[in-house]
């Protein structure tokens, strides 16, 4: 071998703990940096979806793979939208199929995902430089559940990261709700938990046992 290569110093191993890049138990404050509640898809393997994929297939996926929100991907792997399982245990399904005419089992992805233009994205060198409140305000004051973080790669802009309402409230042990006027943070530190909505019903009455099931897994999940 003709390059050289130098050795890297090395020393006995003493008394130490695994790095769990998502430890529920670790301490979470509202100064704490933003990229401990980011979950970093550089880290974690993402998972995608298909927009003509059923709604209810996208459910199972979640559970298999652990999480609560799937990107949803073009042909050209272009991200098209989001679709998480609140999406999916939520109202908008029997919406769509009341509105379609069609069995709620019928329901696909693109029916329900929240589309590209309504999903808001952050730069990675802004997030790496804001503390959790600022993404919780950032949440709240747009009204959103998820917000993707962007870097720019050799190849172009890539998705790097996805905030979560539910996953940054879960760390911070209080219930974030991303909808209505945007509360002090003291108010937030003295509000209750509360449960994944479980409005999931069937327009025809049959599949909602079956999805049902899922939800207890799907709520302790990542995102």
């Amino acid at each position: 071998m003709s390059v050289q290569f130098a050795r890297v110093a090395s020393h006995p191993l003493g008394a130490a703990r695994p790095h769990r890049q998502h430890d529920e138990g670790a301490s979470v404050t509202f100064d704490s940096p933003a990229l401990e509640v980011m979950t970093d898809l550089r880290r974690v393997q993402v998972v995608t979806v298909e927009p003509e994929e059923r709604a209810d297939a996208a459910l199972h996926q979640m559970a298999h793979a652990g999480v609560r929100l799937l990107l949803v991907t073009s042909p050209n792997d272009e991200v098209v939208g989001v679709l998480s399982a609140r999406d999916v245990l939520g109202e908008r399904p029997v919406q769509v199929a009341s509105r379609e005419r069609i069995h709620r089992e019928e329901v696909t992805v693109q029916q329900i995902m929240t589309p590209q233009e309504q999903i808001d994205a952050l730069n990675l060198s802004d997030v790496k430089r804001a503390q959790v409140g600022d993404i919780v305000e950032t949440l709240r004051a747009a009204g959103r559940q998820h917000a993707l973080v962007m870097d720019q790669t050799s190849t172009g802009e890539v998705v790097c990261g996805i905030f979560s309402v539910t996953h940054i409230g879960r760390r911070l042990g209080v219930d974030i709700s991303a909808a209505g006027p945007v509360q002090s943070f003291a108010e937030l530190a003295l509000s209750d938990r509360r449960p994944l909505s479980t409005t999931t019903r069937s327009a025809s009455g049959s599949g909602a046992p079956r999805i049902e099931a899922l939800e207890s897994f799907v709520s302790r999940t990542l995102i």
